[in-house]
């Protein structure tokens, strides 16, 4: 299925703060044992997230859909998930950048359905129109959207490494 994007936007740190106000302040934080972020891209909302709500028990989930050559990889390769024990009987709110085709999201929580608990998906950005899973979505989004999004953290705005100067267009 070939991607096609209506634009390209770049973000700004504000920009991300004011959409995850918007998800925490349609949280409960008593709703919830614990957050499970998926990494790269749920970190840093995750973090923001956990401050804002006081939420401290926080676990990962590292999925693989695309190896490093680009390819796309038919199921999803789970690098690090906890185990069962730290999931059953919790209420998890998994936390992430963007709903784009929904492959990575619907794998996560399926996993925790599994280990017996129970999900609540959250992301920053959702992408109705990318959406593989008709009549599935997130739980809660800050945002609808069309275009690439480009978060503060994605080197393509700008910096390649952490003690370097930026790069000049």
């Amino acid at each position: 299925m070939e991607q096609s994007y209506s634009s390209k936007q770049f973000l700004s740190w504000q920009d991300i703060t004011a959409l995850v106000s918007s998800l925490v302040g349609r949280l409960n934080p008593r709703d919830y044992d614990c957050i499970l972020v998926v990494t790269r891209g749920g970190m840093i909302p995750a973090c923001l997230i956990s401050e804002a709500t006081d939420l401290r028990d926080i676990l990962t989930a590292a999925v693989m859909f695309y190896t490093r050559e680009g390819q796309t990889l038919q199921e999803p390769h789970f690098l690090q998930f906890p185990g069962d024990a730290l999931l059953l009987g919790k209420r998890v709110l998994i936390v992430d950048d963007v709903w784009d085709s929904g492959k990575t999201a619907v794998a996560v929580r399926e996993r925790v359905k599994l280990a017996g608990g129970k999900p609540t998906l959250a992301v920053l950005h959702y992408k109705p129109k990318m959406n593989r899973f008709p009549g599935d979505g997130p739980d809660l989004y800050a945002a609808e959207t069309d275009a690439w999004i480009v978060y503060p953290w994605d080197p393509a705005q700008g910096w390649t490494s952490l003690g370097q100067p930026p790069r000049q267009a």
